[in-house]
């Protein structure tokens, strides 16, 4: 098809790919031509951030998964779709690079260690590989703790890729959890495309 320069402006008969590269710029665009849908990578910007609680104090013993989970609700507002959870592992809404955070409050005497780990199944929870861990101890009595940690996971399969959270300790701790205030729990991130 022949291109054709209409009386009215406009041209027609132009196939998809016909211009040469870089015939057309920012400025020839169109004010909100440009949709999230056709950018890519982190030119999308953040399209989604969940946050995660413990909304409750619990004492536990030993290696384990946290579970008994609530979402944000205290001056919280869900980008995108969101992360969904059951006894205490979460798939992925999405394919992409995640950020995720974890900050885990503790109180215990004498405790050696006291960690949080973040852990990710890429096999549908058969098995879950640590991926990020922090740790510290409680020295004295009624000692106070605060760990974090964190990483970036490139999520290619949201059909098998799954992330959990565990405690790491060797006797018993008490968990600090509130419903009103991000005191122990998790935040994530999609970054960007995989």
């Amino acid at each position: 098809m022949a291109v054709v320069i209409n009386g009215n402006g406009t041209v027609t008969g132009v196939s998809v790919g016909g211009l040469p590269d870089g015939i057309v710029d920012t400025d020839m665009l169109a004010a909100n031509a440009v949709t999230a849908a056709k950018a890519s990578g982190s030119v999308k910007g953040i399209t989604m951030a969940d946050q995660w609680r413990i909304p409750t104090t619990y004492t536990v013993n030993g290696d384990s998964t946290i579970t008994s989970l609530e979402r944000n609700d205290t001056d919280f507002e869900l980008i995108g779709t969101g992360m969904t959870e059951s006894s205490g592992t979460f798939p992925f809404p999405s394919t992409g690079q995640y950020l995720i955070m974890a900050s885990f409050n503790a109180n215990s005497t004498n405790v050696q260690y006291i960690g949080i780990v973040i852990k990710l199944s890429t096999d549908s929870g058969s098995s879950f590989n640590t991926r990020a861990q922090n740790f510290d101890s409680a020295a004295s009595t009624n000692y106070f703790v605060s760990v974090n940690t964190q990483v970036i996971v490139d999520i290619t399969n949201t059909s098998t890729h799954q992330i959990r959270f565990h405690t790491a300790v060797p006797s018993t701790i008490t968990v600090e959890g509130t419903s009103s205030q991000q005191r122990s729990g998790f935040t994530f991130i999609r970054l960007g495309d995989t």
